[in-house]
């Protein structure tokens, strides 16, 4: 093939945003005569020199794909960044499956906030706010955990801070937890540890 498209035949790091496979069409078990085969009917269809279908950024990924797959050594690297990829999509994808659990979790903690700062508001209705470190030990969850709980319940303006920063219960939030409260009451029994029986 004749053409005006400067090709290099090294690839230093192949793009790992591409699926060379995928764009080449072949199987990772492909033999090197098959990629060969078919990058010969690919790069045809695709060189700049073909004036229906010719497509100068696809050519040139298509060749960045064939000279990584078609040498035995940079295919074999290739090989072993392509898993690592999948191995963190695939880790990706069980901690979202975890994400259920962990969703329920974290409304169950959202109300059992709002419980306690309703509570406070309640007994102390002129010094009604928990300062952060007091929540952490009413609820039993370090901090860092309930940071993104406060940030929700703060935007979604159920809570507010108070000028020395404690968290108090707004109006909204009384209503949110009140229509809620069954519904907490019988996923934390649900949940509860059974007492063994002696």
């Amino acid at each position: 093939m004749s053409g005006n498209l400067p090709i290099t035949d090294v690839v230093e790091e192949p793009d790992k945003a591409i699926d060379y496979y995928e764009l080449l069409q072949a199987s990772p078990s492909a033999e090197p005569e098959m990629i060969h085969r078919i990058y010969r009917l690919l790069a045809q269809r695709f060189h700049p020199d073909n004036q229906e279908t010719g497509d100068p950024n696809r050519f040139r990924v298509i060749h960045e794909a064939y000279l990584t797959l078609s040498d035995p050594e940079k295919r074999a690297k290739y090989d072993v960044m392509l898993q690592q990829q999948k191995h963190d999509r695939w880790r990706l994808i069980s901690t979202g499956q975890r994400a259920e659990d962990d969703f329920e979790f974290e409304q169950i903690t959202r109300l059992t906030v709002l419980e306690a700062l309703h509570a406070k508001r309640r007994q102390e209705p002129t010094s009604a706010g928990i300062a952060p470190a007091e929540l952490e030990r009413l609820i039993g969850r370090p901090r860092e955990h309930l940071e993104f709980t406060v940030w929700y319940l703060a935007q979604k303006k159920l809570v507010q801070r108070d000028d020395s920063a404690q968290l108090m219960i707004t109006a909204d939030g009384v209503d949110f937890l009140e229509q809620n409260y069954r519904e907490n009451l019988q996923r934390r029994r649900l949940q509860a540890p059974k007492t063994p029986v002696e």
